[in-house]
């Protein structure tokens, strides 16, 4: 394996958000966008089918027995940042929506502050991840 290759299959790290009111262009160069700010894309469990209606599936159970919270973290997102951004799309109207860069992957200390489950996590002064230790 060379080492091309290797690098290739890793993703970047994200060491720091994208910055309010930055323009960026797509992965693929069809269209720029603004960032609005950083979002956690989550997974609403009302839409799961019945019987499916648990995410650890052990029985047939309506609705109205669900346990647990409604909205939880994404799995599919958890390790990528989600931005809520306005894409600028030329000859159309800027249009919100939110984005998930799957193509970069969040750093360690940066992940947990976007998708924490510590107490901590909840507070309203939690509005940006720590600083980088140099």
């Amino acid at each position: 394996m060379t080492a091309a290759s290797t690098s290739a299959s890793t993703p970047p790290q994200v060491q720091a958000l994208y910055a309010h009111g930055t323009e960026h262009t797509s992965p693929g160069g069809q269209y720029s966008f603004r960032v609005l700010g950083p979002c956690c894309r989550l997974f609403d469990r009302e839409e799961l089918p019945w019987p499916c209606c648990r995410i650890a599936w052990r029985s047939k159970e309506p609705s109205w027995r669900r346990v647990g919270r409604r909205f939880v973290a994404d799995l599919a997102a958890r390790r990528c940042p989600s931005y809520a951004v306005e894409l600028l799309q030329p000859g159309s109207r800027p249009t919100v929506t939110v984005l998930t860069l799957f193509s970069l992957r969040l750093s360690g200390p940066l992940q947990e502050w976007w998708y924490s489950k510590q107490p901590t996590s909840f507070e309203p002064e939690n509005v940006s991840p720590p600083p980088l230790d140099p």
